[in-house]
């Protein structure tokens, strides 16, 4: 399993989600993207993304004016 950590510092809507979609289309199922965002509107659109495409949340949280979230990749990548 590897885990990339993708920056999307002042990226707005709805980059941080491609830029998830773009990395995720790179990796292996059970693989994890930590996505570091500035925009707290990632922290609905990303999991909504998610549910869609198949693919897990395991933790989101606020840092600071940091908005993480840890996208677990799924079978459908």
């Amino acid at each position: 399993m590897a885990r990339q950590i993708l920056d999307c510092h002042r990226l707005l809507c709805p980059m941080p989600v491609i830029r998830v979609q773009d990395q995720v289309a790179k990796m292996q199922p059970g693989d994890e993207v930590e996505a570091v965002c500035t925009d707290p509107g990632a922290m609905n659109d990303i999991p909504a993304w998610c549910r869609i495409n198949g693919h897990q949340v395991v933790e989101k949280r606020e840092q600071g004016d940091e908005y993480i979230i840890v996208v677990r990749v799924g079978e459908q990548a």
